[in-house]
């Protein structure tokens, strides 16, 4: 499996925050090749390990959950009510199709809302209020016939896959982080002939969609002494974006660099040197706090990680149609690779008097 199908495989997996494993055993599939061990602990992060002897471990982190839906109702029509499975816009769900990951296959469903001629003034012009106010339709006749196939506790994501736009642009539903995923992956394919002075410990976590949770166990397991997490963050280059609030990113401009408190500088000045010495093109953005990535999380594990963030550029976060460019996927995963091959066997970063 070369590595752009590896992505293209992920954006067809259904793995909500709790769901994620059809996604780990592709990863897992394609790494094996690569990896000197691979495993999932009881939180289903998955593991890939790269000279796992050598004292200096690092984490290279990108969550593999997505978010979506969850069954938790079925009227006596056969109807699904659903609550959601992390950051889901509600406003976006009306008329979308539906895939459930039913427990005898794939239920295809779609999203019911009253139609717009029946609506007050008040309904059309307020959106969607409760989310009760919208189902699932999977054709089924009766609650009986609608139990069987999605019972409540049934996993759902809106059906949207890859969909090339111009240039080397793409789109589709959770990128956020299927390409975080595909970047630590690439950049471990990238290292296969190359010597390592680190322990690289590549992780693909859980649950980040719930709060950071995955990352915060796996690192724990791994007491890392750098971290590195690879996640998505917002492109201002479209209409009403403001780069005045987010920093001025852009599509094909190159991964993302974070600087900020929750960075460590000499750490984030190492990176910053390997993508000049191999002119890989890099944007920064400031982020004056901590933040919904787990490099928040591996920053606070036990006594304290020097961590990097690095980002990929996306445009309509928690859409069904997030869009990437590939070329910043590459520009990472080469960076990624770079950085580790060129860490020595006692890296001094964090902070010294």
């Amino acid at each position: 499996m070369d590595s752009l199908s590896l992505l293209k495989n992920l954006c067809h997996a259904i793995t909500p925050s709790g769901a994620e494993v059809a996604g780990q055993r592709i990863v897992a599939e394609f790494a094996k090749p690569y990896a000197d061990s691979i495993r999932l602990d009881p939180l289903g992060n998955l593991h890939v390990v790269r000279n796992p002897s050598a004292p200096c471990r690092v984490m290279i982190d990108a969550h593999c959950d997505e978010i979506g839906l969850l069954v938790q109702y079925i009227d006596s029509n056969g109807f699904l009510y659903f609550s959601t499975v992390g950051g889901v816009n509600k406003q976006l769900l009306p008329g979308e199709r539906i895939i459930l990951n039913g427990p005898n296959g794939l239920v295809n469903g779609v999203i019911g809302r009253k139609p717009i001629h029946l609506m007050t003034a008040k309904e059309r012009d307020s959106g969607v209020g409760e989310l009760s106010d919208l189902w699932i339709d999977i054709g089924a006749s009766s609650a009986e016939i609608a139990q069987q196939a999605a019972p409540i506790g049934t996993f759902g994501v809106v059906e949207a896959e890859w969909r090339p736009l111009l240039s080397d642009i793409v789109s589709a539903r959770a990128f956020d982080d299927r390409c975080g995923v595909y970047v630590i992956m690439d950049a471990l394919r990238r290292l296969q002939a190359r010597p390592l002075n680190v322990a690289a410990h590549f992780v693909c976590s859980t649950q980040e969609e719930l709060g950071l949770l995955g990352a915060g166990v796996a690192a724990y397991g791994i007491d890392p002494m750098l971290g590195i997490c690879v996640d998505v963050t917002f492109a201002s280059d479209t209409p009403q974006s403001n780069p005045k609030l987010n920093g001025e990113l852009k599509l094909g401009a190159g991964p993302v660099i974070g600087v900020g408190p929750n960075y460590d500088p000499a750490f984030v000045a190492f990176v910053k040197e390997i993508a000049a010495k191999h002119e890989i093109p890099l944007q920064v953005q400031a982020r004056p706090r901590g933040n919904g990535t787990n490099a928040f999380t591996m920053r606070h594990t036990r006594a304290g990680v020097p961590v990097v963030q690095l980002s990929i550029a996306l445009r309509y976060m928690h859409s069904a149609v997030e869009t990437i460019s590939i070329k910043d996927l590459e520009a990472c995963s080469k960076l990624i690779a770079e950085v580790l091959a060129a860490l020595p066997e006692k890296p001094e970063f964090g902070f010294r008097l």
